[in-house]
């Protein structure tokens, strides 16, 4: 009787010891990570006072379509100054042709009515680039994803007026630790879950570091080595069912087995 009772515990113990095991098997959490994308920032050339917003955030667009104008008069100022250049080169050069064609003019005055106009008409076309150029037109379709300078807002040269988000741009970052490093390469499929997500959301690795993140600058031991984590990125498969900063999990996809060819 002492015997079987003593027996009792220890079985139990032994029993919650397994389900504990199973239990984190099967709350596996993956490899941590979460979502981003890389944008596209469109500014103008120049800097000037935005007079017109045609998005908002949020705002599904097209290549070509337009975004934003800011005001031209100083670049309609010049190109109407070197409309009139272009119009007395153009001048000097009828008569130095006339000239040339009777006998009466040299050629050196001749080479240097060419030369002005040349330049004049190089100028209205770079007069003329500059004014298209106060009209921001989307260069790439995606999401509005950040205004940054509204209507009535001075917007410095090369700085963006907004953010476009395409879809093909955004991607995954995970860490994987050292030791689980070689389970993964380049073109594999891993499963991607997240809170309230698509059960069958995927992604494609098409980027592996080769340096490790977070390197305790000492050297390396058995124990220090499981500290080390590499980044990995992956292209989502369905990138319209997730959100920049995201939190996500990742999982090495399954393998389909080869057939047995036997």
């Amino acid at each position: 009787m002492t015997s079987s009772r003593m027996n009792l515990p220890v079985a139990a113990m032994l029993a919650l010891a397994i389900a504990l095991t199973g239990c984190k098997e099967v709350r596996n959490p993956g490899y941590q990570g979460w979502v981003e994308a890389d944008m596209i920032f469109v500014s103008p050339d120049e800097s000037g006072r935005v007079t017109k917003l045609s998005v908002r955030e949020g705002d599904e667009v097209r290549k070509g379509a337009p975004l934003y104008e800011v005001d031209d008069d100083l670049q309609r100022a010049d190109l109407n100054q070197q409309n009139a250049t272009l119009a007395n080169a153009q001048q000097t050069y009828d008569r130095a042709a006339s000239l040339s064609r009777t006998g009466s003019g040299t050629q050196a005055n001749f080479d240097a009515a060419v030369s002005a106009l040349r330049v004049a008409e190089a100028r209205v076309n770079t007069s003329q680039t500059r004014l298209a150029r106060r009209n921001g037109f989307a260069p790439v379709g995606g999401i509005i994803q950040q205004i940054y300078f509204r209507e009535g807002e001075m917007v410095p040269a090369q700085r963006p007026v907004l953010s476009i988000m395409p879809p093909g741009n955004m991607k995954l970052r995970f860490f994987v630790p050292e030791t689980d490093l070689p389970k993964l390469a380049v073109g594999d499929e891993v499963r991607v879950t997240c809170d309230n997500c698509a059960a069958d959301l995927t992604a494609k690795i098409y980027f592996i570091a080769t340096a490790a993140e977070y390197t305790p600058p000492v050297i390396y031991s058995l124990e220090e080595r499981s500290k080390l984590v590499y980044l990995i990125q992956a292209r989502p498969n369905r990138p319209d069912s997730l959100r920049v900063g995201q939190p996500i999990s990742v999982f090495p996809g399954v393998k389909t087995p080869v057939a047995d060819k036997r």
